[in-house]
């Protein structure tokens, strides 16, 4: 009996980073941090930002059709803190673009329902608005996002959600393995510890400002255009509405389809445009760019398009 070819794509740009990847982590903490400690978490920093970036490639069908080879390839969690299989789950659900910014139906808001803005203490109102800078972003973003983040779910855990405790349980041996392999490096588990955080601090700068609240879908996602380094760390999501139009797209091509259709992408985000990530730490690091509470929120229903 014959049939078809099973068809196995693999799409080498990506893999050869991921393991690229891996291989400057591990030399960061072998080799480069016994010259230099300071070397040595500088590098660790770069491939966690990096590595995140990959894991959400991973999560998008790259370099494998395999969803499960894919999650395999992303199981070592170099950053720490958030669960491979929570990221899926939670950043697809923020793909539903007619949800975007929304308090409640977007997994990666930042906003918050005016009402529970106005139940909060003062202090967590200041936090909060200090988070809202760029500056706030990078420094306070990962553990006031961590907490929320973690509440949420330990919430979820508690009323039987078995997908979130499952993705957590998976998640222990991912960062046993990471830890094992620190702790008998040359680096020191704390100064890992803060490489992780960095390397989440990094990643701040890239959702900062990717989704604002617009009364149309269309309107909400960024183009940030000269990216450089900070481009390559994100895969070039930088070039957001990009990514959001075509999710299936390779990092690798998302460039060209940009420098295709430049008009028509600026038309379908309404101009939501910056020209460089020095440009955005020009205008937010020490201010807002916008509020906390959503300006937005009180209308129910928002034409998609």
């Amino acid at each position: 009996m014959t049939g078809r070819p099973v068809s196995f794509r693999v799409e080498w740009p990506t893999l050869t980073l991921l393991l690229g990847c891996y291989t400057v982590w591990f030399l960061a903490l072998y080799w480069f941090s016994a010259l230099w400690l300071p070397l040595g978490m500088v590098i660790t920093i770069i491939t966690i930002a990096l590595h995140s970036s990959l894991t959400h490639e991973l999560i998008h069908g790259h370099p494998f059709r395999s969803a499960w080879l894919n999650a395999a390839l992303g199981f070592p969690s170099l950053g720490l803190f958030v669960p491979y299989l929570r990221f899926q789950d939670l950043h697809l659900a923020h793909h539903h673009d007619s949800n975007l910014t929304d308090p409640y139906d977007d997994p990666e808001s930042n906003y918050l329902d005016p009402e529970t803005w106005a139940r909060l203490p003062g202090l967590a109102q200041c936090l909060l608005r200090a988070n809202n800078t760029l500056l706030g972003r990078i420094l306070l973003g990962p553990v006031l996002g961590q907490l929320a983040f973690m509440k949420a779910d330990w919430t979820a855990i508690r009323t039987s959600n078995r997908p979130v405790a499952i993705a957590w349980a998976l998640h222990v041996p991912a960062i046993a393995v990471v830890l094992c392999l620190v702790v008998v490096s040359p680096m020191p588990l704390w100064a890992y510890l803060a490489c992780a955080y960095a390397g989440f601090g990094i990643i701040k700068i890239r959702t900062f400002l990717e989704h604002r609240a617009h009364d149309r879908a269309s309107g909400r996602t960024v183009v940030v255009e000269g990216g450089g380094l900070l481009s390559f760390l994100f895969l070039n999501n930088n070039l957001h509405v990009v990514h959001h139009m075509h999710p299936q797209v390779a990092w690798y091509d998302l460039p060209a389809l940009w420098r295709g259709k430049k008009e028509h992408y600026l038309r379908r985000n309404e101009g939501y445009y910056y020209g460089s990530y020095s440009e955005i730490f020009r205008s937010h690091l020490l201010r807002a760019k916008d509020p906390v509470p959503h300006p937005l929120r009180p209308q129910s229903d928002w034409p998609a398009e």
